[in-house]
């Protein structure tokens, strides 16, 4: 099974992030340059939200505010999980789903080293489905070889 490690290694380990009393806009802008959904709130302590497309919809976009003047520490969400490198994708999948989560920060020694998201822990699942049918098949194949 694969790793939160592996999977960092695979895609990267870049993480974005703002702190509290940045703009929920320069945040957004952020988001769009870099193309990701969810930026890490950090401050001198360490990680104390995350931010997502979800939180600027609900908390900015549905309540007339603007992500101009709204600092993101108004709108983030503080309680954040975060996962290690050596669980599992599939660990990561059960949380995301029961958490309903889309982004979980990764922090190992109490360092932030990384962020997944459903996307990643989907595409790592899917590959590795797809591998073991490969293994079958050419087991099977292989099998039906030897006895004719």
């Amino acid at each position: 099974m694969k790793t939160v490690k592996q999977l960092l290694d695979e895609k990267g380990r870049d993480v974005w992030t703002v702190t509290p009393d940045s703009t929920v806009f320069d945040a957004l802008k952020l988001m769009a340059d870099k193309n990701i959904g969810a930026v890490v709130v950090t401050d001198a302590k360490g990680i104390c939200g995350i931010m997502s497309e979800r939180d600027y919809a609900r908390k900015v976009v549905l309540h007339g505010r603007s992500s101009r003047t709204t600092p993101v520490s108004e709108i983030m969400t503080e309680r954040v999980l975060v996962v290690r490198p050596d669980q599992t994708v599939q660990e990561c999948m059960a949380l995301m789903t029961r958490k309903r989560l889309r982004h979980l920060p990764v922090v190992e020694d109490g360092e932030l080293v990384g962020i997944i998201s459903i996307g990643d822990v989907v595409k790592a699942i899917l590959s590795e489905q797809e591998f073991m049918i490969d293994q079958l098949e050419t087991y099977i194949m292989g099998h039906r070889i030897t006895q004719t």
